[in-house]
């Protein structure tokens, strides 16, 4: 029922927004502009998403199935399963959607888009195996689309690599604040839903594995801004993100080879159900993103910032931050949009002015909630969310506070 009154409230309230811009300020072109958003948006959602992910997902969707005869899948899910079944107690342990959490997970970490993908959507299937009720998402599978939307990546190199070709002074000094950011977002996240669903996270093997994610992240954080510089940071994200993952599949076909597995008819057999997976989640993206887009051109967007600016100055609080926070509010909705909304702040602002910074950081604290949503449970023909949304959103939220409080620590 929450993605039924989400998508018809984004119809309504851009309709009300956009039948007030008429009549009282004599925009004679809103209603132009969102049904030609309309249908470059249903265009964008066949064309740009769902065809070209359907190459990406009957590569990856092969290569994972020869993962799971080599047994890479089932190792994966050993060394992770005490701690995913303190926070996903659903899911058996060793059961194959661990194992394709876990790549996923990494694959984001490592900022591997296109790879990622993939084996979230695997992950939601498998997830799906375990679900009583195939129409309402399961508890397992909020967990795992929460921790998803708070796009927890190590090193954001789009961004920085962004800021190079706008002229940035230092392309990689949003690096750390990114960091901050995103796993401030993605422990709200955890920490929202083991409330909901009365998860302890003060078991010891849920506070080790906690703990010893903190300190790793904190350490490499602090070994790349101390002893490494702005282009070998970048280097060693492009060699080693992609060398990792050209292991990943090597490691696959090796393993798959000793246990005389015939590797070819395997990755076939996995391959199959790209295309099928692609062609399932097109309603849902396309009925998704032109909502979304009917919000944005009915200038919804411009009326938030502008009641937060209007709020926060009455308020006598700084406000410097909200000449960015378009940005953060489209990245729930939209990556493409949020991306072009960084871009035109850097332009408009300057690359390295405070809000060219900020809006960096808000690209890189969160992920695309509602595109996540559409995707995965559309995969799967899930249709009642329960408080998925809500919960992503939240994290989205967090990240956004966080990212203000960095900026300022940082760059004000």
């Amino acid at each position: 029922m929450a993605l039924n009154y989400l998508w018809s409230s984004f119809f309504l309230v851009g309709f009300l927004a956009a039948l007030g811009q008429w009549l009282f300020l004599g925009d004679v072109e809103v209603f132009k502009r969102i049904v030609d958003g309309t249908f470059e948006s249903a265009r964008m959602s066949v064309m740009e998403i769902a065809l070209p992910l359907a190459g990406v997902m009957t590569l990856w969707l092969g290569l994972l199935r020869i993962g799971e005869k080599a047994g890479a899948i089932d190792v994966l899910a050993k060394i992770i399963g005490p701690f995913f079944s303190r926070i996903f107690p659903d899911v058996p342990r060793e059961h194959p959607a661990t194992g394709h959490m876990v790549m996923n997970f990494s694959a984001n970490l490592l900022g591997l888009d296109n790879a990622a993908t993939p084996f979230g959507l695997k992950a939601m299937e498998s997830l799906q195996t375990l679900n009583p009720d195939k129409e309402t998402a399961s508890d397992a599978q909020i967990m795992f689309l929460v921790l998803h939307t708070s796009g927890l990546t190590l090193i954001p190199l789009a961004i920085m690599a962004q800021r190079a070709i706008l002229g940035a002074h230092d392309p990689s000094d949003i690096f750390i604040p990114c960091i901050i950011a995103t796993y401030v977002a993605a422990l709200v996240g955890l920490i929202g839903v083991a409330i909901r669903q009365r998860i302890n996270l003060f078991n010891r093997v849920v506070l080790a594995w906690l703990g010893g994610i903190s300190l790793f992240l904190a350490s490499f954080v602090w070994y790349l801004s101390r002893y490494m510089t702005r282009a070998e940071i970048e280097v060693f994200s492009k060699v080693g993100s992609n060398l990792l993952l050209l292991l990943v599949i090597v490691g696959f076909i090796f393993g798959a080879l000793r246990k005389k597995v015939n590797v070819y008819d395997a990755f076939i057999e996995g391959a199959k159900g790209g295309i099928q997976t692609s062609l399932t989640i097109i309603p849902y993206l396309v009925g998704m993103l032109v909502a979304i887009s009917v919000l944005r051109n009915s200038g919804v967007m411009d009326f938030i910032v502008n009641g937060f600016s209007w709020a926060f100055a009455h308020a006598g609080v700084n406000t410097d931050f909200t000449a960015a926070l378009p940005t953060a509010l489209m990245k729930p909705l939209s990556g493409s949009g949020s991306k072009a909304m960084m871009i035109d702040a850097m332009k408009t602002y300057g690359v390295d002015s405070f809000v060219g910074r900020l809006t960096c950081i808000f690209q890189g604290s969160a992920d695309t909630t509602f595109y996540i949503v559409a995707l995965y449970f559309g995969s799967v023909g899930i249709k009642k969310t329960r408080y998925a949304i809500g919960l992503g959103l939240l994290a989205d939220f967090a990240g956004v506070v966080a990212a203000i409080f960095v900026a300022y620590l940082f760059f004000h």
